[in-house]
Formats: structure tokens, sequence, C-alpha cells
């Protein structure tokens, strides 16, 4: 009698499912805030640089997080070709993280140091420059964007107060640190810097 009174009350059977949904979803992820893994730096992961943290915005605006994920599996498969397997120890500075899910173009998490900066910059101008087989867009126009300084310098001291240990003499050479730079610097930058700070682990 019970069932058939939820079945046949549709607003009930939407406030239950809300419910369940919202325990089961607690459950699952509170405790992994009070993790040390999950909430403490890896060995070596370090706040991006400003030049790096501008880049990362870059690859958030430009949507590059919707071909390309930044987490490695646990899988014979995937260290085989991209390294390690991510930690979550190495996102903690990400808000939002990169992980992804969706791979039309290679996971990205260990791709630092793999190819000179030279080799970003044609990718990222005209991919099929240096691989024919690509479907990936260019991204010319991000030569010409220059960097805000003073709008980075104010991230930094927002992210500060989220908790990133950035130093006052960081925060205060920001704006001179990326003076002249644009957001194709950035973001190559950026790529140069995934992976390359936990101790050596993209090193396949």
């Amino acid at each position: 009698m019970k069932h058939e009174t939820i079945e046949k009350n549709t607003g009930l059977m939407g406030i239950l499912i809300a419910l369940v949904i919202s325990v089961a979803g607690i459950a699952e992820i509170v405790p992994l805030m009070f993790q040390a893994q999950t909430t403490e730096p890896a060995p070596g992961v370090v706040p991006y640089p400003v030049l790096e943290l501008a880049g990362r915005d870059v690859y958030v605006k430009e949507g590059c997080y919707n071909c390309h994920s930044q987490m490695i599996r646990p899988f014979v498969s995937e260290s085989l070709r991209y390294g390690p397997p991510s930690l979550a120890g190495e996102s903690v500075y990400d808000r939002p993280f990169q992980w992804g899910s969706k791979r039309t173009g290679p996971d990205l998490a260990r791709v630092g140091g793999r190819y000179p900066d030279d080799w970003h910059l044609a990718h990222l101008i005209n991919p099929r420059d240096v691989v024919p087989e690509s479907n990936m867009p260019g991204f010319p126009w991000l030569q010409d964007i220059e960097l805000d300084g003073d709008l980075l310098t104010t991230k930094m001291r927002t992210l500060r107060f989220l908790g990133d240990p950035y130093t006052q003499e960081q925060i205060d050479s920001a704006a001179s640190d990326v003076e002249g730079k644009t957001e194709m610097d950035a973001l190559i930058a950026y790529l140069q810097f995934l992976g390359v700070a936990n101790n050596g682990r993209n090193q396949q």
C-alpha cells in the first residue's frame, strides 16, 4: 500500500529520489574532503606560476578540455601511452580540475617537456603542419592577444585567499612577469608545465 502511494504520486517520488541521491552523494564526497591524498599537494606540486596560470585560463577559455583529458587511468594501456596514472594530489591547485573523460585528442596530463616550444607553436597555429591527420582546429589569434597583468595579480590574490600558497613577492611581480607576453606564450608555458612538477612522474 505504501509503495502504491509513492508510485502514484510523482511529486513525492521525485522528492524521495532527490533525497536518496543527495544522501548517497554526501556519503561518497564528504569523506574525500578530509583525506590528505585529495587535499594535499603531491610531492613537487606547486601552484601555477603566473604565466602558466594565465595559460590555464586560455586552455579553459578556448575549450581545450572538450577534446583533451588530463587524467591517466590506472590501466596498463594508459600508462604505456601516457605515463604513470594521475594522482589526486596533482590537481589540488586546479579550480576546476581538467580531468575530463572524452579524448578526441590525446591525454595531456604529462605532456610537459615532450615537445619543444617551437613544436607547440606550430601545432597551435596549424596542427596539420606537424600532425597531418589531426582534426584539431588552429588557434593563431592567440599570438595577437596580450595578457592582462593587473587581472592576473588580482586572480593570484584571490587564489591565495582560497588557500594557494602564493607569496607576496610572486603577487607583486606578476604584472611585470607577463608584460609583453601573449596568450599563445601563456598556453605553451601551461602545456610545458603539465606533469613535470611531480618528481619526474611524467617520465615513462
